[in-house]
């Protein structure tokens, strides 16, 4: 009879072990916001409709998980809650609840957030900053390629937006960054905004971008010297158009 007793505990613990979810360590990044905003809608349309996190860093070893809505940081202990799903508990007894299903990391519904699914970013050497991995992946899809000038100073040039936030073929820029969230998304009410450099000047523009064509807008300010700025489209800098 020690056989049959045998195979039931291994049979048992075997099973115990199957009803563990599987780790769900690494970075995971909001693909649907992405894929939204690549078909050429409206950037800020895009991220809010499956946002407002963008990215999700989890290392299960240390029981650690950090996430970006690309303004705000959040990190809290990873504990496991119920054997199905992964609970983190943040400062103030605020709790978000992630699980795996078909190959995705899903944020399950609250009170503050709705259900937002996450794809898992490929394998990276050394660690990187919360977000990152997100803003990199979006830039590549959204602005990716070569955009010819249609309308503007250097009419006839071509453009070329960087993942890294590197900018060629635009006078007067030689970086710019996209506005996710926070002053900037305030700043700019319903329109979209970026932000373009050239060494350590630079200010915010607006811009519009339908399918392959983008026009990048003068910002004018509406508001009084005392307040926080309220940026609305002025005229027309350039007009690109995707190679």
């Amino acid at each position: 009879m020690r056989y049959p007793l045998a195979l039931l505990a291994c049979a048992a613990l075997l099973a115990g072990c199957a009803n563990q979810p599987k780790d769900p360590s690494g970075v995971w990044i909001n693909q649907a916001a992405i894929d939204a905003a690549a078909e050429g809608q409206s950037l800020r349309e895009a991220l809010m409709a499956y946002g407002p996190n963008l990215e999700w860093q989890i290392d299960g070893q240390r029981g650690i998980a950090s996430y970006s809505n690309g303004f705000e940081l959040g990190e809290g202990q990873l504990v496991l809650d119920d054997g199905k799903r992964w609970r983190v508990d943040f400062y103030g007894d605020y709790h978000e609840y992630l699980r795996l299903k078909g190959g995705e990391l899903l944020q399950e519904g609250s009170e503050v957030w709705p259900e937002q699914r996450f794809a898992r970013a490929e394998p990276r050497a050394g660690g990187t900053p919360p977000g990152s991995r997100f803003e990199t992946a979006l830039y590549a899809a959204y602005l990716g390629g070569d955009w010819l000038i249609r309308e503007g100073q250097g009419k006839g040039g071509l453009v070329r937006f960087h993942a890294d936030g590197r900018l060629e073929g635009l006078p007067g820029a030689d970086r710019y960054a996209l506005c996710l969230a926070g002053d900037c998304a305030s700043m700019s009410g319903e329109n979209d905004a970026l932000w373009l450099q050239l060494g350590e000047q630079g200010r915010e523009w607006l811009f519009r971008r339908d399918g392959d064509t983008l026009e990048i807008l003068e910002a004018r300010n509406r508001a009084q010297f005392d307040e926080m700025p309220d940026y609305h489209p002025g005229a027309r800098a350039w007009l690109l158009e995707r190679d």
